[in-house]
């Protein structure tokens, strides 16, 4: 198999893969409320259905990615996207509640096995100074995906029953497996994936500091998930203690562990952490800023869903343009300042869509969702770069954990800051100190973008990136 065929395959597998994660997201958002009345059960176990998936992919992603550093991210990809497509399917096929939450706590697990090796597997066949534009088109994917996800569970749900929106994904998660299958690595890239000292399956995994980051990742995001409908309740206090215990037990088995579950050399880069930063603080500001503005358009101007939906289309298609403009404006001028020209626009979308009122124009709503759409496009896609491109080809997955749990934990922050900074107000005038504070928090990202590279890295610094990597695992 040709190189320039492998890097196709895997491309599409890392697109293919990345869009059904999204998808699934958004469409079962549109179908929850038909799966209660059909099901007949309770808000809050519907609520399960989401917290589940969440809060299991939490827990795993850094340990998932660690995973497809030491077996291969081919194997961990397919075994993910088969996994998660028939889930899918028994999700659709569910006879109770009981039977959907468990199948989505499974589908967490193939989608966290999943989500990192999309990253690992770009890190793998494509040299580092080609990676941009791979992982540019990832996040068009994930952008048109998130799109179309209300519009077709909708439609689907409506005409369908919701069980049908559980299929959508099955196949596209199939045909991600078996393209991953057919891609067969260069000798290069396959022992930077396996040939981390050490024998057995286990050797070197970390297993102790898996267990209680995922602890502390799981309890992150079940106290986040739980303050939007029950404020500082007692669960939440609970959530909050035992993540902090565990982060800090975590921290500490880091330090005096032979074989830490994130390798030094990803942590002391100077580009990773900023990165992280910016992702974490900008999808929190993005998401924070929707969830309010959904509930101002649907509350306040009365718009239906679909209505809703089609109203904030202009965020997905700059989102789905700007990702691969921003690679050839990194190339052109660095991840640093496409970096903060993406949160630049981003800031600009939240103060914008904190002037909203009853008779805002619709050219104003549409101009802050592509402010918005232009900014974290950018930012997303330019941020991912940095971090796969910074991460030795032996540490890509666990690079890839780290992004996607910034990417999880983000929203679920930005929308647990929201609805606290919006409690007890009516929904018109809780939009403009909220969404000014989360203007605020996505400045604070805009600073750590300075950070970043002035100017895209050659090859040179990746090479020796990995051999520092490998004399760390010795």
């Amino acid at each position: 198999m040709t190189a320039a065929r492998t890097r196709r395959l895997t491309l599409v597998g890392s697109v293919l893969g990345a869009a059904v994660v999204a998808l699934d997201g958004t469409v079962l958002t549109v179908a929850q409320p038909s799966l209660r009345r059909d099901l007949d059960t309770s808000l809050a176990a519907v609520q399960w259905t989401s917290t589940a998936y969440l809060v299991t992919v939490a827990a795993l992603l850094v340990f998932a990615g660690r995973l497809g550093d030491r077996l291969g991210h081919r194997r961990v990809f397919a075994v993910g996207a088969i996994g998660f497509g028939a889930a899918s399917a028994g999700i659709g096929f569910a006879p109770g509640i009981g039977w959907v939450i468990g199948l989505r706590v499974l589908q967490g697990v193939a989608g966290a096995l999943l989500q990192p090796a999309t990253l690992g597997l770009l890190r793998a066949v494509y040299p580092a100074e080609l990676l941009a534009r791979p992982i540019a088109w990832r996040t068009s994917a994930i952008g048109l995906a998130a799109a179309a996800g209300p519009l077709v569970g909708g439609a689907l749900t409506a005409r369908l029953g919701w069980r049908s929106v559980f299929f959508l994904t099955v196949v596209p998660a199939a045909v991600a497996g078996v393209s991953a299958l057919l891609v067969r690595l260069p000798p290069s890239a396959e022992a930077a994936s396996t040939s981390v000292p050490g024998s057995g399956l286990t050797s070197g995994l970390d297993l102790p500091g898996a267990g209680l980051l995922g602890g502390a990742l799981a309890a992150l995001v079940f106290t986040l998930a739980e303050v939007p409908e029950h404020g500082p309740s007692p669960a939440v206090c609970l959530g909050s203690a035992a993540a902090t215990a565990l982060g800090a037990a975590f921290l500490r088995h880091e330090r005096r562990t032979r074989h830490p579950l994130l390798p030094p050399a990803v942590l002391r880069g100077p580009t990773v952490a900023p990165a992280l930063g910016v992702l974490l603080t900008a999808s929190a500001a993005l998401f924070g800023t929707l969830f309010l503005v959904t509930y101002f358009l649907q509350d306040v101007l009365a718009l239906d869903p679909l209505a809703c939906a089609l109203r904030a289309l202009p965020l997905a298609l700059a989102m789905v343009l700007a990702a691969p403009a921003s690679a050839a404006l990194a190339r052109r001028h660095g991840p640093r300042r496409t970096v903060t020209a993406g949160m630049s626009s981003l800031i600009l979308g939240t103060l914008l869509a904190s002037e909203f009122r009853p008779d805002t124009p619709v050219i104003m709503t549409s101009a802050a969702f592509l402010l918005l759409g232009a900014g974290f496009g950018a930012v997303m896609a330019t941020a991912t770069t940095a971090v796969v491109r910074a991460a030795p080809p032996g540490a890509a997955g666990v690079a890839g954990g780290l992004q996607q749990t910034a990417m999880n934990i983000g929203p679920a922050l930005g929308v647990a800051a929201a609805t606290t900074l919006a409690s007890g107000r009516p929904p018109a005038e809780s939009l403009a100190p909220a969404l000014l504070t989360l203007a605020a928090a996505a400045a604070t990202g805009a600073l750590l973008a300075t950070r970043l590279p002035a100017a895209t890295a050659r090859a040179a610094p990746a090479a020796a990136a990995a051999a520092a990597f490998r004399d760390g695992e010795r």
